[in-house]
């Protein structure tokens, strides 16, 4: 046996010090990882919870535009996928379209957040949406798993549109939704990632306000949650007062805002949005900042959740 016994060998102070900042260290690690663990077992309800449940995400703004940002989205979808919650990704696009608009000297005009489409505004609109943003979100999600497929509200006649007002040109709305090719991407375990051009019974594209689509997508499909991901915290009662955020309102509450003209600019598109989603079978709206990191998971895996939320 004393074959097997390790010499005896006199530490050094300096040697002293080393180990026990090894072991302070190795500690140090070990809390980390039981940190972890405790919040594992904290989000484990939520997983249960959402588990096969279609959460449909409109993704835009800064949570788009900034690349850190877009990275974490990324992480988020494909975490989400992998704990058995069904994503849906609708997109937006109004920056770059902007941007390219911009740098072809051609003039942006709104109405009531809504752009204004010449056929022109249209090509540049279908180039952008469908050629070269759901492109890079698709690419940014499948660097963490072979998941995501890009969609146009054209494939398949998945949404069928018409012109919502002739001042405003090719700018459509949604007449009805066939959800036919997302349920068979879902089936197949795969992530739809959703561009917002649909078209009429005669071919003819319409650009969609992608807040629009995603409520009418999440009605379609049942979903459990819709999710807008914005660049301010919620939806407040004073814009002045960052206190008067508003936690949750119902749809009623909601939609006297609106009536009153206390809902303005690009906000009017997701508030109808989310009015209508609820009033039709959605069990929850949410408004959250898409600046913070990580965002769709706080809201999805924390009993306070983040942002407002509206419920019928």
């Amino acid at each position: 046996m004393s074959d097997k016994i390790p010499p005896l060998r006199l530490v050094g102070p300096g040697e002293a010090s080393a180990t026990n900042s090894e072991t302070e260290l190795h500690a140090q690690s070990i809390a980390a990882h039981m940190e972890n663990a405790e919040l594992l077992v904290e989000i484990l309800p939520y997983i249960q919870r959402w588990r096969g449940k279609v959460v449909v995400i409109k993704f835009g703004g800064n949570a788009m535009t900034d690349p850190a940002l877009a990275e974490r989205f990324a992480e988020d979808v494909v975490l989400m996928h992998q704990v058995g919650i069904l994503p849906l990704v609708v997109h937006g696009g109004g920056p770059q379209i902007g941007e390219l608009m911009e740098r072809l000297g051609k003039e942006p005009e709104f109405r009531d957040g809504l752009r204004v489409t010449d056929a022109e505004t249209l090509d540049i609109a279908r180039m952008v949406l469908v050629g070269k943003v759901n492109r890079e979100i698709v690419s940014s999600i499948n660097a963490h798993g072979p998941l995501a497929v890009g969609v146009s509200g054209e494939d398949g006649g998945l949404i069928t549109a018409a012109a919502r007002n002739p001042d405003l040109g090719f700018v459509g709305d949604v007449t009805s939704v066939d959800p036919t090719l997302l349920e068979k991407l879902f089936a197949e375990g795969l992530i739809p990632v959703m561009s917002t051009i649909g078209a009429d019974a005669t071919g003819q594209a319409y650009n969609i306000n992608a807040d629009t689509v995603a409520g009418a997508i999440a009605q379609a499909m049942e979903a459990e949650k819709v999710l807008y991901l914005t660049d301010v915290e919620g939806l407040y009662e004073d814009l002045e007062d960052e206190d008067s955020l508003i936690r949750e309102i119902s749809a009623d509450e909601l939609q006297h805002k609106t009536d009153n003209g206390d809902i303005t600019g690009g906000m009017i598109p997701k508030i109808e949005a989310c009015v209508r989603a609820v009033k039709n079978g959605v069990t929850s709206a949410h408004l959250v900042d898409g600046r913070i990191p990580h965002v769709a998971l706080l809201e999805l895996f924390t009993d306070a959740g983040i942002g407002t939320m509206i419920t019928d």
